[in-house]
């Protein structure tokens, strides 16, 4: 299973780092659904019909536990309410951005199996499922 910082985050986290301006990150985070994995570089197909949303996650060590290995991972489950009027497709990847719409992507994680969501069905990954690491 594979997950990344994207590439806005790498640049942002190396300025902070070696003397370039200090990042806050952000306090909310979006998690949005795909049927094709994005790269570091974005890209990826959104799901953007049937009554998907971004799902706001608050930013904290309670839903991103403490960095473990150079990896971290979902400290709760995350749901997303039912697809309506149609199917999402074959589920891939999450990816997690500072926007609820457009913004930055931070990082992505492929999904532990591809699943499909048909018109009714409701998106839902376990604790620990995604892991984002720095490498």
């Amino acid at each position: 299973m594979a997950g990344s910082f994207s590439d806005y985050l790498e640049d942002e986290v190396l300025d902070h780092v070696f003397g370039g301006a200090t990042y806050t990150p952000p306090a909310t985070l979006y998690a949005q659904a795909y049927t094709a994995t994005p790269s570091d570089s974005g890209g990826g197909t959104q799901i953007t019909t049937n009554g998907h949303a971004r799902v706001a996650i608050t930013n904290n060590l309670t839903n991103f536990p403490a960095a473990s290995g150079g990896g971290k991972s979902n400290g709760t489950a995350i749901t997303w309410g039912a697809a309506s009027g149609g199917s999402w497709g074959d589920v891939a990847a999450v990816g997690f951005f500072d926007a609820s719409s457009g913004g930055n992507l931070i990082g992505w994680s492929d999904v532990p199996a591809a699943k499909t969501i048909d018109d009714g069905d409701v998106l839902f990954i376990p604790v620990g499922a995604l892991t984002i690491t720095l490498t």
